[in-house]
């Protein structure tokens, strides 16, 4: 019987070990897209990561590129760890990023280069960071009211002009 529950906790503890790997990638970062996408290398293979539940302005939009210089100025050529999310519809990986135990999701809105992305934040906590840098004009929150567009509401803007 010991032995039967001892190759029964050995083959659930492997696929827990197996799963845990699966869903995490550790890899260098190669390119910073923008605020809010990076390209990771590891084993000579590119993967291009989506941060999650946040968005950053983007490039042509006000504080779009302070955005993506912050995340670079953060992680670029940097080791990081990707907790993966999900595989978005663009094929991306969406995760989120660590590096030396630091969420740089959290940091992005912390220091005011993203928004929380509502329809897609999980992690309560970004809400209060977001409050803060907004209290406390960090980042896009020093930008005149009018400049303020969050990154979803432009795409949209920009689709409905083409």
């Amino acid at each position: 019987m010991n032995r039967i529950f001892i190759f029964i906790f050995s083959v659930l503890f492997s696929f827990h070990i197996f799963a845990e790997q699966a869903d995490s990638l550790i890899g260098k970062v190669v390119s910073i897209a923008d605020g809010d996408t990076v390209i990771i290398l590891k084993n000579n293979q590119q993967t291009k990561i989506r941060l999650a539940e946040i968005d950053t302005p983007e490039k042509n939009q006000p504080h779009g590129k302070k955005a993506k210089n912050a995340l670079s100025n953060l992680i670029f050529n940097k080791e990081v760890e990707v907790e993966i999310v999900t595989i978005d519809r663009y094929g991306r990986t969406v995760g989120k990023i660590f590096l030396d135990n630091r969420n740089i999701n959290k940091e992005m809105v912390k220091a005011g280069h993203a928004w929380v992305y509502v329809q897609y934040a999980k992690d309560k906590t970004l809400f209060a960071l977001e409050k803060n840098a907004k209290e406390n004009q960090l980042g896009l929150w020093a930008l005149p009211e009018g400049e303020r567009i969050p990154p979803w509401k432009w795409r949209k803007n920009k689709r409905k002009s083409k």
